[in-house]
Order: C-alpha cells, then structure tokens, then sequence
C-alpha cells in the first residue's frame, strides 16, 4: 500500500480513537496475570478486535450511505438492532466519561501534589465541561497531529523506562495462571475502535480499496503500542504497577518522569473526553432535539454524578465497560456483517467469508467474557 495522506489520516484516525484511557490500565492487568500470560491476552485480543474492524469496513463498504454505528445497525437488524447498538454506546460513552474523570484526577494531582485525586477530578471536570459547553473542537481535522504526538510521547516514556537502570527482565518473568483472564476487560476496553471505521471510508473517499489495509496497519500498530507500552512499564514497576501507569512509572524514575508520564495520562484522556462529551451533547441536540444547554448537562453532569455517589475505581470501570458494551458492540457487529452480505445495496472493495464456526466462537467468547465480567464486579468469583 503506497502510503497517501489518505491512508496516514485514516491509520491514524484508528489509531487515535483506540488509544485512549485504556493504554493507562493494561499494565496494571497485565502485571497482575503476569507479563507473558498478558502478552498472549494482548496478542489474542488484538487479533480478534482485527477480524470485528474490518467486518465493520466491509459492512461500511457494502452500503452506499453513510451511517454511524447505529445506522447500519438499523439497516441490517432492524429497530432493535438500532436500540441495542444505541444503549450499549450509551452505557460506554457514560462509562468512559466517568473513567476519565477519575484517572485523569489521579494524574492531575500526581503533578498538583498540594490538591488530592478528588478535588483534582472535580477541577478536571469544571475545565473540560466547559470545554465542552463551548463545543471547542481541539482534535476536529487533526488526526494526524494528535496520532504523532500521541505515539511520540509513549516512545519517549518506553525509551526511558527500558534505558533506566530501574529496569529488570525479572520484573517480566513472574506469572500467575489462576489470573490468565483478569486483564480481559480493560484490554477490550483499550481496542475499542470500530466506531472511527465509518470515519475511515468517509476519509478514504477515493482510495477506498486501501480500507482493509488501514485496518490492519491500524489495529496492529495499537497491539504493538501497548505490548510495547506493557513491557516498558512492568519492566520497572513490576508487581507494583500502578492503576494509572504512568503515576507509578513517574514515582519509580524521578520528578521528569512524573511531569511528562502524567501529562500524557492527562493527553491520552483529555482527547477522549472531549470526542465522546461533544459527540453525547450534539446527540442530544440534533436527534433528540433537547435544548444545548440541557443537552450539555445530560451529556457531562450524569458523569460526575456518578463519580459523586461513589462509582471512582478506573480499573474497575474500564474493566466492566471493555467486556459488557464492548462484547455487546462486538456481537452486534458479526450479526450485522453477515446480514450485510444479503442485504447490502454494493459490492465491497473487499469481502470475508461469514464463516459460521468462526462468528459463533467469536460470539461465544464475548457472552463468557461478559457473565464473567459482571460476576467478578458483584464479587461472586475473585481473582486474588
């Protein structure tokens, strides 16, 4: 594939959508099963999303329209395909909100060292509300920018990590079996990214043969960055490896560390809350036709409530919405891709055989991923 502006924008639009909170949290997962058994989940996990994305570019491919995800949901299973679809991103939306709320709180007061992680997240919150309100869009037209920097200071904290002597393959060796399926949840979470596929056809308007190869390049380089990331991380942190990365990687290496590790948790969730914020609000206003200022508080204020009443673990919360919206999302995908191959209304760039063994696999993996999610969260089965 001969690299265009086209294609980097559309990679890096993947890629900018999938990195988020989630890069903050697979290390912590992944230290507690142990590096190897989390590398396998990251590899696993990473493939799979692979095979939903570019159901997804197909399903986008096969329809002359432009919809979001619950459009095409609607158009290939009907009304209650539509609302499931809807629900669950509602569910993540609010889920991710509130997840950012509380890491970026925990970072925030990492480099404000006089205010706690609570009053961090309630000024965080005040700031990027009204953001929100303004409907500033700093990442509109950006994607390219935003995906460099991202993955400019992730190889800056990896270079630092692995260079310092703070770190050991020791740190990498451990590993407990019993535990092979704790990091599911928050790695899900953090490959997330089917919903910028659409954005990716649209963006490769003329060159939309080059789809399928975006997808890949796009999925693999975020494997990559949080292998990568991972192994960094754990290396110098090991079992003591923080809930938000970057806060324990930064009081392991020194104050430069704890600056620019906390900035790029601050970054990574910062770009998510405004897209998802801005996305919820105008969701409101334009296909529920609520008031702006009422779709402002309805898109930021049940968040915060939330966190108010108690909700505040960040593993805990990325960890329920990877494996329950992300594993409904998912499902609802392969069922829409295989209707999409009798009722779409154009021939695809490119197409995958509906294979049937494959898709009720796959399915099955999100429905146990999903029981066992919700009976971890009640505490009914535990991992200690």
């Amino acid at each position: 594939m001969m690299i265009t502006k086209c294609n980097l924008r559309a990679i890096a639009t993947l890629i900018g959508c999938t990195i988020g909170a989630g890069i903050l949290g697979i290390p912590y997962v992944v230290s507690k099963s142990g590096f190897t058994l989390g590398l396998i989940s990251i590899i696993f996990i990473g493939l799979v999303v692979l095979v939903i994305n570019l159901y997804m570019g197909e399903i986008t491919l096969r329809t002359k329209e432009n919809h979001q995800l619950p459009g095409y949901a609607e158009k290939y299973l009907g009304k209650k395909g539509k609302k499931t679809l809807f629900f669950t991103m509602l569910f993540g939306s609010y889920g991710g909100l509130i997840a950012y709320i509380v890491g970026s709180g925990i970072a925030l007061s990492n480099i404000l060292l006089f205010i706690g992680p609570f009053y961090s997240s309630l000024i965080y919150f005040a700031f990027m509300s009204l953001l929100i309100y303004f409907g500033l869009r700093v990442v509109e037209d950006s994607e390219v920018v935003l995906g460099l920097i991202m993955v400019s200071i992730a190889t800056i904290i990896i270079t630092f990590s692995i260079a310092s002597s703070f770190f050991s393959f020791s740190n990498l060796a451990y590993y407990e079996i019993s535990k092979f399926i704790l990091p599911y949840g928050v790695i899900l979470f953090a490959f997330l990214g089917a919903v910028s596929v659409p954005a990716m056809k649209e963006i490769l308007e003329r060159e939309r043969k080059n789809l399928k190869k975006s997808i890949v390049a796009g999925t693999l380089g975020s494997m990559a960055i949080y292998a990568i990331f991972s192994l960094a991380v754990i290396g110098v942190s090991g079992r003591n490896t923080t809930d938000v990365a970057t806060v324990g990687l930064g009081n392991i290496l020194g104050p430069n560390i704890i600056l620019f590790g906390n900035l790029f948790a601050l970054f990574t969730m910062s770009t998510s809350f405004l897209v998802i914020g801005l996305a919820m609000k105008e969701m409101y206003y334009y296909d529920f036709g609520i008031n702006k200022n009422i779709s402002w508080i309805l898109a930021c204020f049940i968040p915060l409530v939330l966190f108010l009443l108690g909700i505040n673990n960040f593993i805990a919360i990325i960890a329920v919405v990877g494996a329950i919206a992300g594993g409904i999302q998912s499902i609802v995908i392969i069922l829409m891709h295989r209707n999409a191959k009798k009722m779409g209304n154009k021939n695809p760039e490119y197409s995958f055989k509906s294979f049937l063994p494959l898709n009720i696999i796959l399915i099955g993996l999100f429905i146990v991923g999903i029981i066992v999610e919700i009976l971890k969260t009640f505490g009914i089965i535990k991992f200690n």
